[in-house]
């Protein structure tokens, strides 16, 4: 066997065309700019919303005080008839109570003065129950 002739491998002519080597990511989404300043647009017009509705709630938190203020007279008034009628209850309830008991005067005021002194609760609550003095002071409550 004669030595036969190895033909090498080589390039086409012209050679091999180029070889893409490079990372080639598709775009996706927004850039890093676009994206903060979006974020920065919506933080001010969450900003401005805000705002918006602390200046709302004040107007209307005036609103209602002065709404308090103007009927703030009429609500004394009711306060003052409710005390005047307790009081007149309770002077009938200690003149039914005291009638045997000889120099009681009913309705003798503690104090030593003509001019009108709040009574306290304690003074108007006495003849009712303890719930009721409770509930006057301290309003509606439930302890669990």
């Amino acid at each position: 066997m004669a030595a036969s002739k190895v033909k090498q491998d080589m390039p086409p002519p012209g050679g091999y065309a180029a070889f893409d080597y490079k990372r080639n990511l598709p775009k996706r989404g927004l850039s890093g700019y676009s994206m903060f300043g979006i974020g920065i647009g919506i933080m001010v017009f969450g900003y401005y919303r805000l705002f918006m509705w602390n200046r709302e709630r004040r107007r209307m938190q005036i609103e209602e005080l002065e709404a308090r203020i103007a009927m703030m007279p009429l609500i004394l008034a009711e306060q003052d008839r409710r005390a005047l009628r307790m009081l007149r209850e309770n002077l009938e309830e200690e003149a039914i109570l005291m009638k045997d008991v000889p120099g009681w005067k009913v309705g003798e005021s503690c104090f030593h003065t003509d001019r009108w002194v709040q009574p306290m609760s304690e003074e108007l609550f006495n003849l009712r129950p303890r719930e009721q003095l409770l509930h006057e002071r301290f309003g509606f409550l439930w302890y669990v």
